[in-house]
């Protein structure tokens, strides 16, 4: 029986074109990645990203009952090896002896990789790393043996990493080593970035190869990271294989969508990808605290609806977000939205409540800033990039001389009882909840690590031909800013410059 706060067999909306597997309205068998540990990773007093934001979620999550329709489970950190498939071996090491005692003996270093100021070094930051990277790993494990429709990991989607270099909050890109897994199944793998940033990190490592297209919509124009124009399409074999959408401030849910569906629907058809990723940034909402966009929760999530449609092995990430009450809002709608269900309105009351008030509801009502994407330019970009979409005759024929073996995990079940609490004494937070939740009937799996040699090798075989084929970022042609350029964030430097913030709202407990 579903709880309350579910409305029982309300089923979503078709939003696309549904191939021929199924309606949209069938069920999808759905696995969550969470660790519990996760929200308690702290960057800094002052630093608008915030781990703590997945606790929320997973707690809204948890209260609306959502995850006794999941099949919940516990990432399995990823190894050192693991992060090495995209990223350079100096670089993981240097991540994974970083400490915030060592750092002032390491200046130079500090610099080398671009860790510092945005991207800073704080207690536990390569478990951190391991275990947002472990669980979008393990998504595309499970999507690779066919265990779900649908895997989510909100602690994932950190697009900005480079291959030997931090940036933009990132240190470890999650989703480039997920594809990579992905890429062993399937012949051709599609990523799509919603974040008000451009996808740069993802585009880059896959700029010129046509077995992974990129499409990417964000803020283009004086932003961070600076790259992502119009201009630029791919290289060589992936010539018209990376698609940017750049936008303009007070970008509204209907403008929005006159864009991506038709650009989305063209893609399925052209590139018919074996499997999506949809990186979910929450920070193109209205009144985030670094965005400019004006997107309701239910016109950000209309794009996870959209891509639900299409009956393809879908990995689910979060990304950007730094209103961190609005983020939880929308990733723990955008999971009723993956799991097929409507989830009310009206919040039920848990350990975090305070923050949503006065009104203590799920969505969020857009402002009234000015959109200044007006219709013409947003016809002009649709025909623009439908028509480079045009110039792929079909989707690319790709070889598999010899395909390595999935990656094996073995997994136990256990009961998990999430018991820890968020207590830096930094932390703008630091609040004893008191914990009335009704016993959980939730079974957390946990997947174990375990070597195999041979899975390893075939695996590090075909990151290589994909590693293979990246080129600096300055030989890309018509990039709208050099990559030296593009490590100029303009994030710390509006911390202070809304007045949003994400102090819980007291209210009586009575």
């Amino acid at each position: 029986m579903l709880p309350l706060f579910l409305s029982a067999n309300r089923l979503m909306d078709t939003g696309g074109n549904s191939l021929p597997s199924g309606a949209d309205g069938t069920k999808r068998k759905v696995c969550y990645f969470y660790d519990p540990e996760v929200g308690n990773y702290y960057y800094g007093q002052g630093h608008p990203m915030k781990p703590h934001r997945m606790r929320m979620t997973h707690a809204l999550l948890s209260q609306y009952g959502l995850l006794q329709n999941m099949h919940v489970l516990k990432p399995n950190p990823a190894r050192e090896k693991d992060l090495c498939r995209f990223h350079a071996d100096d670089y993981v090491s240097f991540l994974r002896r970083i400490t915030p005692e060592t750092q002032q003996d390491q200046m130079r270093q500090l610099k080398r990789f671009n860790v510092g100021e945005d991207c800073p070094v704080f207690d536990g930051l390569y478990n951190f790393c391991q275990t947002y990277a472990g669980g979008s790993i393990g998504g595309a494990v499970k999507l690779n043996h066919g265990h779900c429709d649908i895997a989510i990991n909100w602690a994932g989607g950190l697009h900005h990493a480079k291959k030997c270099e931090a940036s933009g909050f990132c240190y470890v890109n999650d989703i480039v080593l997920a594809i990579l897994e992905l890429l062993k199944t399937h012949e051709r793998v599609l990523y799509v970035d919603i974040d008000i940033h451009h996808g740069d990190g993802v585009e880059e490592a896959f700029y010129i190869t046509d077995r992974v297209m990129t499409v990417s919509f964000h803020k283009f124009g004086d932003y961070f990271p600076g790259t992502g124009d119009i201009r630029d399409f791919g290289f060589g074999k992936g010539k018209y294989y990376a698609l940017n959408v750049p936008l303009d401030d007070g970008i509204d849910d209907e403008s929005y969508q006159s864009l991506f569906k038709p650009i989305i629907s063209k893609v399925m058809e052209v590139f018919r990808p074996g499997a999506v990723v949809l990186q979910c940034g929450a920070d193109s909402l209205s009144g985030d605290r670094l965005g400019c966009f004006n997107l309701s929760v239910k016109g950000h999530a209309e794009c996870v609806r959209f891509m639900r449609s299409f009956n393809v092995p879908l990995l689910l990430l979060g990304g950007g977000g730094y209103t961190i009450r609005n983020v939880a809002r929308c990733w723990c709608y955008e999971t009723g939205v993956a799991l097929g269900v409507e989830v009310d309105d009206q919040m039920p009351r848990h350990e975090y409540i305070e923050y949503y008030g006065p009104d203590y509801n799920l969505h969020i009502a857009p402002s009234n800033m000015e959109n200044k994407n007006c219709r013409d330019m947003l016809e002009e970009i649709r025909a623009e990039l439908l028509m480079n979409l045009s110039r792929l005759q079909h989707a690319p024929s790709v070889q598999f001389q010899e395909r390595p073996p999935n990656t094996e995990l073995p997994e136990v079940d256990e009961d998990e009882e999430d018991k820890d609490e968020r207590q830096h004494p930094d932390s703008n937070t630091n609040i004893d909840y008191r914990r009335n939740q009704a016993p959980s009937r939730v079974k957390v799996e946990y997947v174990e690590s375990v070597a195999n040699d041979k899975n390893d090798e075939g695996v590090d075989q075909l990151a290589r031909k994909i590693q293979s084929t990246l080129e600096p970022t300055s030989s890309k042609g018509s990039m709208a800013a050099p990559e030296e350029d593009s490590m100029q964030h303009d994030g710390l430097g509006k911390e202070n410059s809304r007045t949003l913030i994400d102090e819980p709202t007291k209210i009586d407990q009575h």
